[in-house]
């Protein structure tokens, strides 16, 4: 991470909060809104839909700017790492994987890995991040990083 991010880091006061029950609210439209049902695993989502696996929100003095998602499947997880626009570029989404990195290393879990879709919006750009985070591309359009 870069310098200005763990400066941005530092006058935050972010939050990892566990959501118990996930649903489909509004600080996911505005946080998530620009990605298709299908990188939720849904075909469509509609407000107060249950979400499957587990989610974390992360707040910034009360205001929502970031989710976390884990799906963790035969020893792997899936993640999502989000970011709202306006809070992009300020180290938010490194805070959101190293979370997420905790949370798969407490149950012993061997990789993270995350699917980025061609016809993802920024594909080149979420793409580049993960590999700079120590993601390798894996099968497919899968990036994967062990747990150490």
């Amino acid at each position: 991470m870069c310098g200005r991010g763990l400066a941005s880091i530092a006058a935050m006061a972010l939050t990892w909060n566990r959501e118990p029950a996930p649903t489909w609210d509004e600080a996911k439209q505005r946080v998530l809104g620009s990605l298709p049902g299908e990188a939720l695993g849904l075909a469509e989502v509609k407000p107060g839909q249950r979400l499957a696996d587990e989610w974390w929100r992360v707040d910034d003095g009360g205001h929502v700017v970031g989710f976390g998602r884990l799906d963790d499947t035969w020893g792997d997880a899936e993640i999502l790492v989000a970011v709202e626009p306006d809070s992009q570029g300020k180290g938010i989404g490194a805070f959101i994987l190293e979370q997420l990195e905790a949370e798969a290393s407490q149950r012993g879990l061997n990789y993270l890995y995350n699917v980025v879709s061609s016809d993802h919006p920024d594909y080149d750009e979420v793409r580049r991040w993960f590999l700079g985070h120590g993601f390798s591309p894996g099968t497919d359009e899968e990036l994967r990083k062990q747990i150490a």
